[in-house]
């Protein structure tokens, strides 16, 4: 992992293609020593969600090149490694999922998902909003609340369409994106036992995921 945050580092403060074209070979070991990581983590998530056995690291990780097509910001390069676990489709889905996010100074776990279609969000909240009583229970179980202390970014200022002003959970239902992260220390991204603390925030994170991903089966899955 030491390789990996260092490499990322370099490449923060050298975000060209040249740069990185004389450093390939550098970015090749980094690629396999990802890819490695993720095989174990796709069989810790399938410690508890067997359908992840299905999956490889081709299926969960994202590409380091950035598309700049339709961005103000042309550096070509991430500065960061994402993987994002998600039984049995991969990362190109819209459900909720585990992703383990590599920056340096910036890296954490997460269950949920960003940047869902409307619709989607829409039926997340109105999931909530019926069965409110089931979503504290999982968000607020003492397990859950320690790994995740905050559920859900990019909130609304108001209340969203459906759901009275004055509902007394009505910060529960605002949030466009319904993820939970927990921080990591680059010190503990090198610790020998990374693999075990991120599947078990994984699998603390699980009812989260199953909650919100029955709300996206009603209406369609992964076909959104």
């Amino acid at each position: 992992m030491k390789e990996i945050l260092k490499f990322l580092k370099s490449l923060a403060g050298n975000n060209n293609r040249e740069w990185f074209l004389a450093h390939k070979d550098e970015y090749l070991k980094v690629k396999t020593q990802i890819d490695e990581l993720t095989a174990l983590l796709i069989a810790g998530v399938a410690s508890f969600e067997p359908e992840a056995a299905r999956l490889s690291p081709s299926d969960c990780t994202y590409r380091i090149y950035r598309d700049t097509r339709f961005s103000h910001d042309k550096t070509p390069y991430k500065t960061h490694i994402g993987i994002f676990i998600c039984p049995p489709y991969g990362k190109r889905v819209n459900r909720m999922g585990y992703y383990l996010h590599i920056e340096p100074g910036n890296s954490l776990v997460a269950v949920g998902t960003v940047c869902l279609p409307s619709k989607a969000v829409s039926a997340i909240r109105m999931s909530i909003y019926d069965n409110v009583e089931e979503y504290i229970d999982i968000i607020h179980s003492p397990e859950f609340k320690e790994a995740y202390p905050e559920v859900g970014e990019n909130p609304l200022k108001t209340a969203p369409k459906g759901v009275p002003k004055d509902w007394e959970y009505v910060e529960l239902v605002r949030p466009r994106d319904f993820v939970a992260s927990h921080v990591l220390k680059d010190s503990e991204l090198s610790r020998a036992d990374l693999v075990e603390k991120v599947t078990r925030l994984f699998r603390i994170g699980k009812p989260f995921n199953d909650f919100v991903n029955f709300a996206l089966d009603e209406i369609g899955g992964d076909g959104l």
